[in-house]
Order: C-alpha cells, then sequence, then structure tokens
C-alpha cells in the first residue's frame, strides 16, 4: 500500500467524509477504545463542528481514491478549557504549567490510520502534516496510556510522555511534540518517556 499525504480543506474533508468514517470506525473499534461503528458517524458530525476552531488544521492520506488515515488539530484556547478531558490534564499538570505549555499550542486532536496501512510510517507521516504549522514547536496531544501501539508511534517521533498521570479511569496520558519549549535540552536528548515535569515552561 502506497499513500500520499497531504493537508486537506474543509470542503475537500467533506468529500472524503466516507472515507474519513471507515478509517475511524476501523481504527477505534479495536482496543482499547472499542468504540461502536456509529460513533465513526457521530464523529463526522463533530468534525464539521472542528473545522471552524482557531487554527484548525487536518491532514489525509490517500492511496489513490481511498483514504487510508487522517489526523486533525486546532489551536488550545488561550483560557484553558474545561469540558471534555482538559479539567483532568489540568489537575495533572497543575494550572501553571497547563497554561503555560498547552494554551495557545497546537493539540493534536484525532490521528487514525486504516489497519491495513500499518507499519507503512503512514502515521509519523500524518502527524508530521498536521504539527508542521506549530510555532516554536509548540504541539501536544493526549491519548489513552493503554494505547500501546499509539504511544510507540508518538515516542519513535520524538514526543515526549508528561510522567504525571492524568486523573480518572480513561488513563490518559499528555504528550508533548518533540521541539516544544516546556522540554529542557536534556529531555529532548533522554529517554522518550522522561519526565518533562521538571522542565521550565
Amino acid at each position: 500500500m502506497s499513500s500520499q499525504v497531504g493537508l486537506a480543506t474543509e470542503e475537500a474533508l467533506r468529500g472524503y467524509g466516507e472515507g474519513i468514517r471507515a478509517v475511524y470506525a476501523e481504527a477505534f473499534s479495536a482496543p482499547p477504545w472499542y468504540e461502536d461503528p456509529e460513533e465513526a458517524d457521530d464523529y463526522l458530525e463533530r468534525l464539521a463542528e472542528d473545522a471552524a476552531r482557531p487554527g484548525f488544521t487536518a491532514a489525509v492520506a490517500l492511496d489513490g481514491e481511498t483514504v487510508t488515515g487522517f489526523a486533525t488539530a486546532w489551536t488550545t484556547p488561550e483560557v484553558f478549557p474545561r469540558d471534555r478531558s482538559y479539567g483532568q490534564v489540568a489537575e495533572a499538570l497543575g494550572p501553571d504549567r497547563a497554561t503555560a505549555w498547552l494554551c495557545g499550542a497546537l493539540e493534536v486532536d484525532e490521528l487514525a490510520v486504516s489497519p491495513r496501512a500499518h507499519g507503512t510510517g503512514l502515521g509519523r507521516a500524518l502527524l508530521a502534516a498536521v504539527t508542521g504549522p506549530a510555532v516554536d514547536g509548540r504541539c501536544w496531544l493526549l491519548t489513552s496510556a493503554r494505547a500501546e501501539a499509539a504511544l510507540r508511534l508518538y515516542e519513535r517521533a520524538g514526543w515526549h510522555r508528561c510522567a504525571t498521570p492524568v486523573p480518572g479511569r480513561a488513563g490518559l496520558v499528555v504528550l508533548l511534540g518533540p521541539r516544544h519549549p516546556g522540554l529542557s535540552a536534556a529531555d529532548r536528548s533522554s529517554d522518550p518517556a522522561a519526565d518533562p515535569a521538571a522542565a521550565t515552561a
């Protein structure tokens, strides 16, 4: 399978909707997500709303006309949100670091690759495409600590896991991008799982 990755406009995303829905359903029906197929339809509705967020960017991978993966990101508001899992993130990092590290940074929201394209480097290419616009390398994401394959992907790409766990049953973990200024030079060159908590923001 040979896929080409490119940034996608809001209009293009609508055209790829059925393919994005199919990839989402495949990617998130597996452990640790166990999402029902109907949730892929809900995601398409949410994607249309997400496209209106400040700093929204999206990338789509295509093998011919077939969608094989996608990624989305947007700018975290200057006032750190409290909905969804944001409140738990702020609790884990502390309000000062949440604001300094994450507010105004590019937040990767979704990254999904068709199982048929696993092991091809496609996830890493999609991640690079949507985080390219991140000013001063300030990008971050939130994922499940049980998503072992995803964590391996991020850490191989140079992302750093915050050692402080996000409270709650979901077992979430915050990762900072490889050039995030919240990481010291030592953090960037050390073990990918190193805790950046001691770094100055």
